[in-house]
């Protein structure tokens, strides 16, 4: 009776632990966002904002900046749908008051780990940001 009471408990145990393993391999986090030389309409600076993807999953978009071209975002998002060689897409935007202007993409494939200063060209200007996938 110990002995099926050991395997029982044994096997709670098990699935516990894959349960967790399979929660934490489906979550990206992205912080750190921040651009630099960006160009916006020919009248003055951009009023930049980004727009976050992960796969097909939006994970929203940050407030935008009046009138900068080297803003810093303090936004963080959390994607739980998103795995491992999923595409990660930074959208930068130019906010107008019709139809707003699109400045570039970064895309990059996911990894494991932390992913820290990864950047890419927008246009004559650099977008950086971290992420990482656990």
């Amino acid at each position: 009776m110990a002995t099926i009471m050991t395997l029982r408990l044994t096997c709670v145990a098990l699935l516990v632990v894959v349960a967790h393993l399979e929660l934490t391999d489906a979550a990206v986090r992205v912080w750190g966002m921040r651009a630099s030389r960006l160009e916006g309409d020919p009248t003055g600076p951009p009023d930049p904002y980004l727009k976050v993807w992960c796969g097909s999953s939006f994970a929203g978009m940050t407030q935008f900046y009046r009138d900068t071209s080297s803003p810093s975002w303090n936004a963080e998002f959390h994607i739980p749908s998103c795995r491992a060689n999923d595409n990660l897409k930074l959208e930068v935007w130019d906010k107008d008051l019709n139809v707003d202007d699109h400045l570039g993409t970064c895309i990059t494939q996911v990894r494991y780990g932390s992913n820290n200063n990864k950047s890419c060209r927008v246009g004559k200007g650099t977008l950086t940001y971290n992420y990482k996938l656990s």
